[in-house]
This record gives C-alpha cells, structure tokens and sequence, in this order.
C-alpha cells in the first residue's frame, strides 16, 4: 500500500486474511479467489479507491458483520449517518416519527431539558460547614469560605508572612470564643506570644483563659519520636476541643528525614492525624529555591485541601517589589485564581482583593 490513507483498509485485510487461514476453502475456486485478493496489488489499490458499498456483503459478514466483531454496523454506515459539517444541526437531524430510522434513543424523554440555561440555574448548594480564614481581602476571593476539617498549606519565601498569616488565622478563631493549639517549630513559646502581641492579638490573655495551646518543639526530637507526637497531638486536640490548629514550620520536620520515602511517608502519616483529629488545620511552608509555587520538597501541597502561595513580586524595571497572595486549589469550594497584592502591617496580613499587581 502505497499511501498512509489506507492504514485502516490493511488492517482489515490482514484480519480477513487470518480468517480465512483457519477455515478451509469450500471450492478450490473460492481458495483462489482469497489468494488472488491478497496477493494482487493492483486490485486492492483498486478496491481502495472505489466507491464504498452502503452495505454488508456476504464476504464481509465474517469481518464486519459476525457476532464475534466488535463493531455492530458497517462503516459505510455510520459514514452515511454521521452529520454534514456544511449543514446546520436542525437540516441534518431528522424527526422522531418513530420508524426505526432518526428514532431517538432516549424514546420519548424530552432532550429540551438538557438546555445550557436550566444548568445555569440550578443550585450547587454543598452540605460542608465553612469557615473563615480571617484576613481581610483573602476571605472575598474565597467563595463561601474554605470547608471545616481542611489542612491548608501556606508557601512562601522568607519575609512573605507566613507565620504572621497562621496567627492570623489562630485570632480570628479565639475572637470568636473557638479554641485553638499553635505548635512551633521554629520559635520559642515565649517568642511566639511576643509576636502575637506585637500585632495586637493578646494570645497570653487567651492561653490563660484556657482557649489556646502554644507548644514549642524541637524538630530533631519531634522527628524522633513522631508517632508519640502524633498519639498526643490527636489526644490533646480532642481534649482540648480545639477548632483549629497551626504548625510553624512542615519544613523542618521534612527536613529531618534524609530518605525521600521515609520522608513522604511521615508527613503523610502527621497530615493524616491531624485531619483524623477533626481540626482546621494551617501549617506553613518553606517555598522550593528553584519554584516559588512548590515547597521545599514538594509533598505538602498535594497532602493539603487547600494551597496558598506568597510571593514576591518585581515590576518589569525592577523598581518596585510587591507581595502577591495567590490560591492555587480549595477542595470543594469555589475560588479566585488571580493574584493578588497584599501588605504586612501591624495589624496583620491585609489583602487588596479590588487593586492589581501593577
């Protein structure tokens, strides 16, 4: 075959071929005539470029047309039947006069309900409680708030206000009597109240009122003994009846484990804990050096519901930085895809969720 078009002809060929190899002829003419169609050239190509016959011959029964094909017409067929591209969809449809022929598949269903409109209209009303993540701007570009029970994952560089935006997070929850556990990593349980205070949020007043947790902890030995940890975090979670939770940094519990398998599967098994334990959880992280969308080892953002990235970002002319937040997925909820730019001020993290980068 001398043409790319006439794939399609071969393959059923070499299948009539094999056909009739396992079956032998009934007349020394019809075996001749099986060999001659196989081996003449110039008949196929012949056979090639005539006209499509509209239906099945005896001779094609075995390939086409048995019980043992795995196609229930002739593609001469379904080529007749199938719509001309010339013609608009209501000249090429014929009616539901209930012949045989143009008779609907659905039988007398009214396919008018299927209309782009009535879509429109219905309500995709979800049944999971949400919550808010308490920063101004961020909140509007989430739709409906995120979904309770979720682990959200803040990545950034250094300076981008992770820690600030967790605390953040934590706040809005105490202001509104919930209870809530901050597990630090990175700072002291001292610093941390320190912060908090610096920014107007009176976490000791709170921790001495019994409605939050703050626990320091050494990742070296957190890594060591991670599955206790995990035991009395679900314990101390459900306790303390906790509403939400921070962890201040995954980074450097991932960063205790040298072994990429070890390492995926302890923050699997932490993340797990914590979503098992019923809390809304935040945790922070480091971004990747090489991808300001990735974390450092690219784990906790496919474990997470819900991923935001912070950013710098520089104007053409490098004459101007800005922060830009941006949510890359929420399981279940509808969002904003745009970035947008935001400020760290005294009073926490605030989003211009109406202003653009530049």
């Amino acid at each position: 075959m001398s043409s790319d078009d006439d794939w399609f002809e071969r393959a059923f060929a070499d299948e009539d071929a094999e056909s009739e190899s396992e079956r032998e002829p009934e007349t020394e003419a019809e075996a001749a005539g099986e060999t001659g169609g196989q081996e003449g050239s110039s008949d196929h190509e012949s056979d090639a470029t005539s006209p499509v016959d509209t239906g099945p011959s005896e001779s094609d029964a075995g390939a086409v047309g048995s019980d043992d094909s795995p196609f229930s017409q002739d593609f001469s067929e379904a080529f007749d039947s199938a719509p001309d591209p010339g013609m608009d969809v209501d000249e090429q449809s014929p009616p539901f006069d209930g012949s045989g022929a143009g008779e609907s598949p659905f039988g007398d269903a009214d396919l008018d309900g299927f209309s782009t409109n009535e879509f429109d209209e219905v309500e995709l009303d979800s049944q999971l409680d949400r919550v808010e993540i308490g920063i101004e701007g961020l909140d509007e570009m989430i739709l409906g708030g995120i979904p309770q029970r979720s682990l959200i994952v803040a990545i950034g560089s250094a300076g981008t206000g992770k820690t600030t935006i967790g605390m953040q997070f934590l706040n809005t929850a105490l202001e509104n009597d919930e209870r809530a556990v901050y597990i630090s990593l990175e700072e002291s349980r001292q610093r941390v109240l320190d912060t908090a205070e610096e920014k107007g949020w009176d976490f000791r007043q709170y921790e001495q009122n019994g409605s939050l947790a703050v626990v320091d902890l050494d990742p070296v030995e957190m890594a060591n003994s991670l599955a206790s940890i995990r035991n009395d975090l679900t314990r101390l979670i459900s306790d303390f009846d906790a509403e939400r939770l921070v962890l201040d940094s995954v980074s450097l519990l991932e960063m205790m484990y040298d072994h990429p398998a070890r390492r995926r599967s302890e923050v699997f098994q932490f993340t797990r804990a914590l979503k098992e334990a019923g809390v809304t959880t935040l945790v922070t992280s480091e971004a990747s050096d090489t991808d300001p969308f990735a974390s450092r080892y690219g784990i906790i953002e496919y474990l997470s519901d819900a991923v935001l990235i912070l950013q710098y970002v520089r104007s053409n002319n490098f004459q101007e930085t800005r922060l830009a937040i941006e949510i890359q997925k929420i399981r279940d909820a509808n969002h904003s895809r745009q970035p947008k730019p935001y400020e760290i001020t005294g009073d926490g993290i605030s989003v211009h969720q109406q202003a653009n980068l530049f």
